[in-house]
């Protein structure tokens, strides 16, 4: 009886003493950023490289202190690439204090583009979602650095221009695409359209059922009886290889076949084995472990086992996706806290990315030098207007052929401009004057 009087009289005095100080002494300041993947579902195999990258990107930053003296919490909510399902997510993490959203997906970003501003949480669609995003003169809380799937898609059409002798010689010659049918396989089609006119080749592309993806015959004969100069492709999961397979199949040369940044990773050629020699894919940024990042993260997350790191596909192209997502994640927290404070919510953040200034000298103090190129936001720009490199396979890797590629930005922002104002008014969006 006095044991348990006296541990009830212990209790009640700490209870009573903890009530004077509102934070413990021992607290320290935290960020909590979601972490949105598919692990399961028909684009599982991408989905998990990305997850893998990103959270091995996020483990490091918390076993090296964290961002500038802040911690960094994070949890996965798997969504399986359904757009019901990532919506739950989204309300989930935000009751947990999100201070950002990143979707991976075209379909759930529009979801959220429309609670964005309501809930003060920005989004970041790295490379996808909305292209009018990156006005940010309409779409405050919205950005997709380091580019645009339309600025990819003019440096799709400067590479092959080049690789002609102009862009005058691509006058007269025929260029297909063949996309995901979806929001974001049809998101290049408008740009490919407008480049035509202005550069006179004829442009013609053919859709992808979902239920086709793992066929595409009936496509590919067509293209065939077509016979362009080049083929782009606009896919995702099993998509690619097939794609890559049936070229081959059908007779359509490799080094004529270029993929988005989404239809190259190892998993797109490998399963074709030698079929996928001289294919080529774009890029923001460069594939393998040569980065001192990767030997960082190898050594602190993994413990320096490689066999280990290369369970979850580490250096594989959409493992560095998710790795380097990741560092741009971080490094726009890290912006919004030299400035704000080490309290910082979903407002601060958005103030953080639309003033990241990642400059060469800030990417070689990450370990990132060669990894990507420096980025720069601003108000009216979200985009970036980063440029794209290209990559080949070479039948065991992927190596870089080009030069990075400026994407045609007198040509792209007007339409991005024009694509913003008009996706603006389906929300009742005003355009700031604040930029």
């Amino acid at each position: 009886m006095k044991f348990k009087s006296l541990a009830t009289g212990l209790l009640a005095a700490a209870v009573a003493a903890g009530s004077f100080a509102t934070t413990p002494v021992f607290a320290k300041e935290s960020i909590f950023i979601p972490v949105f993947s598919y692990r399961t579902g028909p684009f599982s195999p991408g989905g998990t490289k990305v997850a893998n990258g990103y959270t091995a990107y996020l483990k490091y930053v918390q076993k090296t202190g964290g961002v500038e003296g802040v911690d960094v919490q994070f949890e996965e909510c798997e969504f399986g690439y359904k757009t019901d399902r990532g919506v739950e997510c989204y309300e989930r993490m935000k009751s947990k204090g999100s201070i950002i959203s990143h979707p991976n997906s075209t379909g759930l970003t529009y979801k959220l583009v429309p609670k964005a501003p309501v809930d003060e949480i920005p989004i970041f669609t790295m490379g996808y979602g909305m292209s009018g995003a990156a006005d940010g003169r309409y779409f405050p809380w919205a950005f997709n650095f380091p580019t645009s799937y339309w600025s990819q898609a003019s440096a799709f059409i400067q590479y092959v221009g080049n690789e002609q002798g102009g862009l005058d010689k691509l006058k007269g010659k025929k260029i297909g695409l063949i996309f995901l049918e979806s929001g974001y396989g049809r998101e290049p089609i408008p740009l490919f359209e407008a480049l035509g006119k202005k550069y006179g080749f004829e442009f013609k592309h053919w859709a992808i059922p979902a239920k086709q993806m793992a066929d595409q015959r009936s496509q590919w004969r067509k293209i065939a009886r077509w016979n362009p100069d080049y083929m782009f492709m606009w896919g995702w999961g099993v998509m690619n290889p097939t794609a890559v397979s049936r070229a081959h199949e059908f007779g359509f040369p490799m080094n004529k076949f270029i993929g988005v940044w989404w239809s190259g990773d190892e998993l797109d050629v490998k399963p074709t084995g030698d079929k996928a020699k001289g294919y080529r894919a774009a890029t923001f940024h460069a594939p393998g472990t040569f980065s001192e990042m990767h030997k960082r993260v190898l050594k602190t997350v993994y413990n320096g086992d490689m066999e280990a790191a290369k369970k979850e596909s580490f250096g594989d192209v959409l493992y560095n996706r998710g790795m380097f997502n990741a560092m741009l994640i971080i490094e726009a927290a890290r912006t919004a806290i030299k400035k704000h404070g080490k309290k910082i919510t979903g407002k601060e953040m958005r103030w953080g990315l639309e003033n990241l200034n990642l400059t060469e000298a800030r990417l070689e103090e990450l370990g990132a030098k060669g990894f990507g190129k420096p980025i720069k936001v601003s108000c009216a720009d979200h985009e970036g207007s980063g440029p794209v490199l290209f990559q080949e396979w070479t039948g065991t890797e992927w190596k870089i052929v080009s030069d990075w590629i400026p994407p045609m930005r007198d040509i792209v922002r007007p339409m991005l401009e024009k694509a913003a104002e008009t996706e603006a008014k389906k929300w009742d969006y005003k355009k700031r004057t604040d930029c």
